[in-house]
Parts: C-alpha cells; structure tokens; sequence
C-alpha cells in the first residue's frame, strides 16, 4: 500500500512538470531530430515518459497541438524578431510600412536561416487556412493597433496582411531571394497606401 502510494506521488508530481510549452518543445525538438512535420503522439509521450492518454490532457486533439507548435513557432522565429523604432512620431501609415517589411524580413530570414525547419514549421499551415489565421492573429491586431481602427474582428488588419501574401504565405518562400524582392514589396504598398 505505502509503496503504490509513494509511486502514485511520484507520478503525479512528474505529470505536474507536465506543460503544454513542454510538449510543444519536445515536438519541435522531435521534429528537427527526426526531420519529419508530424511526429505522432506516442513518439512525443515516449519522449516525454508519460502516457499518450496524458497529452490529452493538455490538447484536446493533435490537429489543437500542431496548431500549438506552429504558433509557438511563428512568435519565436518572426513575431518576436521584428524591431521597429517607435521613438520618432512617425505617422500610422510610416508605422505600418516599417512593421510590414520588418514583417516581410524576419519571415525571410526564418527561412534562410534554416530551410528545412521553416518548411516544417510552416506545412501545417500552409494547408489549413484557419491555423494561419490564428497564427496571425496578434500581427492582425498589432496592425489594427497602429492604424487606430478598433475592429472587433481585426477585418481591415487581415485584409492588409494578405495584401502582402507573397511575403506572408510560406508557399511563396521560393521568391523572396529574388533580386526584385524590395521592388515587389514596395509596388505592393503603393498600390495599398492610399486606400488605408
């Protein structure tokens, strides 16, 4: 009886280390180790020493988990990268231009740096439209905030950020070592500018 409780307390205090950051770290790190995009969920747990049943727990199903670990992801290698100076009182329309290509630049640089993890970082969201959309998500209201719109559902931010898919949309990361990438991205601007 003590020894099955002591190993119950044992247990019970390893599943509480147990964290969602946790298992979206150990599927990244799954993920660069075995260079595939949809490690399973028994290769995470074995990982981890827990239970396959003890993920649920934390993510309701693997497509909540994937949609996790691309977020966390995109936060770190782009959101978190973009440095724009906001000291000058540059206008809402100076803000956003620099936001826009510090944007389009640490999505460059994400993938330049290491192809192969951008790729599979990337691919489950490349093909579920509303994953993106929630990755998104905090850039749409960055967006919503330098322009002062106040939408409630972010509508005039999404519709600037897919303006600029070509340098949004992993699918397109091909082009953006192309020597006409400024140029692009400025015919892009000029043609939104006015209408913001």
């Amino acid at each position: 009886m003590i020894k099955e409780f002591i190993e119950e307390e044992r247990v019970g205090s390893k599943m509480a280390k147990i964290t969602q950051e946790l298992i979206i770290e150990t599927a990244e790190a799954l993920m660069e180790r075995t260079e595939k995009s949809e490690v399973t969920l028994s290769q995470i747990a074995d990982e981890l020493s827990i239970t396959h049943a003890a993920l649920y727990k934390h993510f309701k199903n693997k497509q909540e988990l994937w949609a996790a670990v691309s977020k966390n992801w995109f936060n770190r290698m782009i959101s978190e990268q973009i440095q724009i100076d906001m000291t000058n009182s540059a206008s809402p329309k100076e803000l956003l231009y620099d936001w826009l290509w510090a944007f389009a630049n640490a999505k460059k640089r994400a993938y330049n740096d290491n192809p192969k993890m951008f790729a599979l970082n990337t691919q489950y969201v490349d093909s579920n439209p509303l994953v993106l959309r929630d990755v998104l998500w905090d850039s749409y209201q960055i967006i919503d905030g330098f322009m002062d719109y106040h939408d409630p559902h972010l509508e005039r931010a999404e519709a600037i950020l897919s303006a600029f898919a070509v340098f949004s949309l992993p699918s397109f990361k091909e082009s953006w070592n192309y020597p006409d990438y400024q140029d692009r991205f400025e015919r892009i601007w000029n043609l939104i500018k006015q209408g913001l």
